[in-house]
């Protein structure tokens, strides 16, 4: 199931070039239809999968390169299916949002598009450091042209910012996943397999160093601040398809690696990171929050609120308790859906009169009511709102860090303050007030496409804000046993410490 659902999109992709590019109808619904089948063996891998156990379910192993000890190594448990289920739902989203605006080489961009799903569900199902980098790369790939050809006015600005920052930072990824090949075992018995990694036993100086370069690797990709500064211009410059895979799914990337790898591989280096990185979260949360005020481009405005909504992820992760590591993991997905609507939401009105600054607008409420509410229902996720998907992430995080830091948790409930009055400012910026745009003849309401887009994103918010369980309960035992795994690594290093300073104590007392 894992290989259909990973390479579906890269055979509709071979069927969309096939197609003569004059035939953008058929294109369109080919890529689209790619998409939706990928979705269909998500749902039957979520119905099927065992939510009771912590193991890699529907795993499966072919010989790559023997000689070298990598393989095709491919596998799901409660923290990659979640993200997984994400991906196939927003990619068909992307595409269906896409079909108004992208009018020019049309083959192009579904081709670009469908791989970019196959990279990215590749990513997420990984279990080979060797096949995992090969996707992580290739997802720069498509979203670089995506920039680059469909953005705005400055895209290869911002097309080229995007790759150097985060290709950079891959390559001291890709030293690291050397070094510890290379460590791991004696020759002959080495691997790449990520689980069998996961038991070796990597000095500790040794492991500080790669889990450094994991973790940088991944925070340029979240992105953690100050490493953030590359997000806005993508966003910006993206076209609306573009704007909203890179928020929904790729920077997720950066979040499940930290999730999977940095404490997967290196738990005892991530403990002595931890008030580091929740110090960079935090300021992330206020810092992003803080900043999205200020914004006069409502695009910009949405960019910069993930730097924030991103922080309390980070947060949730690296607070090292049950309850935040789920929240985290939840709140990944509750990004994804909130944020990718926020986006969408931009696309319509940037669809109607082409100016994404907040003082073109006013009064939009009045001519479009049906996009009014669906405003309304996005914002109030974002914002966090009880009984929407974002309330429940947020509270975990918020209840899994007080556990570990009030303080902590204190700094962070501001971000929540901020994300209300930000959202809430935006949206009567734009939509309240008296009437000022120019061109009001184009502010025509959300027809039966476009309120398709914002349908399966509402009903999430709403599903996973009353009734989460189905989501938590097939987390909870993968979520539980890396918090063990975490826990029992740490207790033997104290314990390792401790016998090795009383010998050395011994030793001193001999005559």
């Amino acid at each position: 199931m894992l290989s259909w659902a990973i390479f579906l999109p890269t055979l509709g992709a071979a069927l969309v070039m096939a197609v003569p590019r004059e035939r953008a109808a058929l294109l369109r619904w080919l890529a689209l239809l790619a998409s939706l089948a990928t979705l269909a063996v998500v749902v039957r891998l979520f119905l099927a999968f065992d939510p009771g156990s912590a193991q890699m379910q529907f795993v499966e192993r072919r010989a790559w390169v023997p000689a070298l000890g990598i393989a095709y190594l491919v596998g799901v448990d409660g923290i990659s299916l979640l993200l997984v289920c994400l991906t196939a739902i927003i990619f068909p989203v992307a595409l269906l949002s896409s079909w108004g605006p992208i009018q020019e080489k049309v083959k192009e961009f579904t081709v670009a598009m469908l791989i970019l799903e196959t990279a990215t569900l590749g990513t997420f199902l990984s279990l080979d450091l060797v096949l995992f980098y090969v996707f992580w790369e290739a997802v720069l790939i498509p979203m670089y042209f995506l920039i680059g050809i469909w953005g705005g006015s400055n895209r290869t600005y911002a097309a080229v910012k995007f790759i150097l920052y985060t290709m950079a930072a891959s390559v001291l990824m890709l030293v690291a996943i050397v070094a510890l090949y290379l460590a791991a075992a004696p020759p002959g018995s080495r691997t790449f397999d990520l689980l069998a990694l996961q038991e070796a036993a990597i000095p500790l100086g040794l492991a500080r160093w790669l889990f450094a370069a994991f973790t940088l690797a991944f925070a340029v990709k979240v992105p953690v601040w100050p490493l953030h500064t590359w997000l806005p211009d993508a966003h910006v410059e993206a076209p609306t398809a573009g704007s909203v895979i890179l928020a929904a799914i790729l920077l997720k990337l950066g979040t499940y690696g930290f999730l999977r790898f940095s404490l997967g591989l290196f738990p005892e280096a991530a403990a002595a990171a931890a008030p580091l990185m929740l110090a960079l979260a935090l300021v992330g949360i206020v810092y992003g929050g803080a900043v999205s005020w200020a914004q006069p481009d409502l695009k910009r405005l949405v960019a910069f609120s993930s730097v924030s909504h991103l922080g309390f992820v980070t947060l949730g992760i690296f607070a090292f308790t049950t309850e935040a590591l789920q929240g985290a993991l939840l709140q990944m997905v509750n990004h994804g859906i909130s944020t990718g609507g926020l986006f969408l939401i931009v696309g319509v009105l940037y669809d109607r009169l082409h100016s994404r600054q907040m003082a073109d607008y006013g009064g939009v409420a009045a001519l479009m009511p049906r996009f009014a509410a669906i405003f309304v229902l996005v914002l109030l996720s974002s914002a966090a709102l009880p009984a929407t998907n974002g309330f429940v992430g947020e509270f975990l995080i918020l209840l899994g860090v007080f556990r570990r830091s009030p303080a902590a948790a204190a700094v962070a409930v501001s971000g929540v303050i901020l994300s209300v009055i930000y959202l809430l400012w935006a949206y009567q910026k734009v939509m309240q007030g008296p009437l000022v745009a120019r061109g009001q003849d184009r502010l025509v309401d959300v027809g039966a496409r476009e309120t398709l887009l914002f349908v399966p994103l509402i009903l999430l918010i709403f599903w996973i804000g009353i009734y989460p369980s189905p989501l938590l309960r097939r987390s909870e035992a993968s979520v539980r046993a890396a918090v063990d795994r975490i826990e029992k690594r740490m207790t033997a290093t104290v314990g390792q410490s401790r016998s090795e300073a009383g010998g050395v104590e011994s030793s001193g007392d001999a005559p």
